[in-house]
């Protein structure tokens, strides 16, 4: 299973993706895609930019499955607000794309990489260093995007378990007209 990893933001978007062999974890590939208000690009474009940046990662690893994080309210609505529109942006080019996504909230990621909900940037980018061996600390975008690879190739290992002894059925009960299944 190759995942490909999104942490949506509207000026850095962090991708990762990771290939699971059994319980390994392996790199393949992280980074950034930026976009910038003070280069005169408006909202439309710079969602643009991000939706083709995540359709030039997924051509390129050809990943099996996508992990997106659920955002939050801030204390900023204007800032929520955008940060949804790169959210949904996010989510739109991974489906486009066929990839079946799976969400994950910051606490989920938090506590599958470090064990810890609350855990800093800095021990989420230590943590994904340890954890997929890498030479040097990823980005902080790019490091939570690889930590929901993480997540999710935990949460599939578990969930395939569990299908073995019996048929999983997803709860719909705080699903909007079934947009999220968990």
């Amino acid at each position: 299973m190759r995942i490909l990893g999104i942490d949506p933001g509207l000026q850095n978007t962090g991708f990762g993706v990771v290939d699971v062999d059994g319980s390994r974890l392996h790199y393949v590939a992280s980074g950034t895609i930026r976009t910038s208000p003070s280069e005169g690009a408006l909202l439309p474009e710079r969602l643009k930019v991000i939706f083709d940046g995540i359709g030039e990662v997924v051509q390129r690893y050809q990943p099996t499955v996508a992990a997106c994080e659920i955002v939050f309210v801030n204390v900023n609505p204007q800032a929520t607000l955008l940060l949804g529109q790169a959210r949904g942006c996010c989510l739109t080019a991974l489906v486009a794309h066929g990839l079946t996504v799976r969400e994950y909230t910051a606490l989920q990621l938090k506590k599958a990489v470090s064990g810890y909900g609350r855990a800093t940037k800095e021990q989420m980018q230590e943590m994904v260093k340890r954890l997929l061996q890498l030479p040097g600390l990823p980005g902080k975008d790019a490091a939570d995007a690889l930590g929901l690879c993480i997540t999710h190739a935990q949460v599939a290992r578990t969930t395939q378990a569990i299908e073995q002894v019996s048929k999983l059925q997803a709860r719909t009960h705080a699903a909007y007209k079934g947009g999220r299944n968990y």
